[in-house]
């Protein structure tokens, strides 16, 4: 199967991302993709009080955006994240839809992005609640685990998926370019070495709204920690490659470590 990760620069106009990501689907679909994976905030990315009057909910404009882009192309889209909210609450939500347009599931991001880091100073939890729930969802046969971005630094979080039986993690981010530059890809290889699945990952690129950097590089990584496609830092653009459910298996077999843990979580 034939899988992309996108690269988008995100601003807070909603109709321009979306026209954007909608052009890379179809380019990735067009070259035989049947799973694509947008980036993190890809729906609205902006200072946080715009982000707050950006927030939808669930079954909002984004989901119907996603619903209908799928369907056009007829390939499974990993919706990348937007603000989603409920009640009074704000999430940074993960939307997972079928090449039919069925909402597959959705994940909201636990691990929030509060640090204060030169270059990258955040403080996530004055907008967002963090998600609970490991989410994994089958798409054409496979098992998919879904994470947002900061929670690459978590390696708990996806054995819990590797052990709802993931085939893939995508990891949609924004990753600054404080920390990317040396963690980005270290951090991917390792979480696909550690769990025997393949990542891919969807990346932001250029300077958001509010003057941080983004790291760029959409990857895709084999469950050996190869690089398979990488996007580059800069430009709206797409990574592809081949996802090998045969020959993952095989490597699982002859090289099982996922069997001989010997503590528990």
């Amino acid at each position: 199967m034939k899988v992309a990760a996108v690269q988008l620069k995100c601003s807070p106009e909603q109709a321009d991302n979306f026209s954007r990501a909608a052009s890379l689907v179809g380019s990735a679909s067009q070259q035989g993709a049947e799973l694509v994976v947008l980036p993190e905030l890809f729906a609205s990315l902006g200072r946080t009080s715009h982000m707050r009057e950006a927030a939808e909910p669930l079954d909002g404009p984004t989901l119907a955006w996603a619903q209908s882009t799928a369907q056009t192309n007829k390939c499974a889209l990993i919706a990348g994240s937007f603000i989603e909210r409920d009640g009074d609450a704000l999430f940074n939500t993960s939307i997972a839809v079928g090449g039919d347009g069925s909402l597959l599931g959705s994940y909201r991001k636990i691990h929030l992005f509060d640090v204060d880091v030169e270059g990258a100073r955040s403080k996530e939890s004055d907008t967002f609640s963090s998600g609970t729930e490991p989410v994994v969802v089958e798409i054409n046969g496979l098992r998919v685990g879904l994470t947002i971005c900061y929670d690459l630094r978590f390696p708990e979080l996806f054995r819990a998926e590797a052990d709802q039986g993931a085939d893939i993690i995508v990891v949609p981010a924004a990753f600054t370019e404080a920390t990317g530059r040396d963690h980005w890809e270290l951090l991917l290889r390792a979480r696909a070495v550690e769990n025997q699945t393949m990542i891919i990952a969807a990346a932001q690129w250029g300077t958001s709204p509010d003057g941080t950097g983004r790291h760029g590089h959409a990857l895709i990584i084999d469950a050996w920690g190869r690089v398979l496609a990488d996007s580059g830092p800069q430009g709206d653009t797409i990574a592809e490659a081949e996802f090998d459910a045969t020959a993952q298996s095989e490597m699982r077999k002859r090289l099982p470590a996922l069997t001989h843990r010997r503590l528990n979580r």
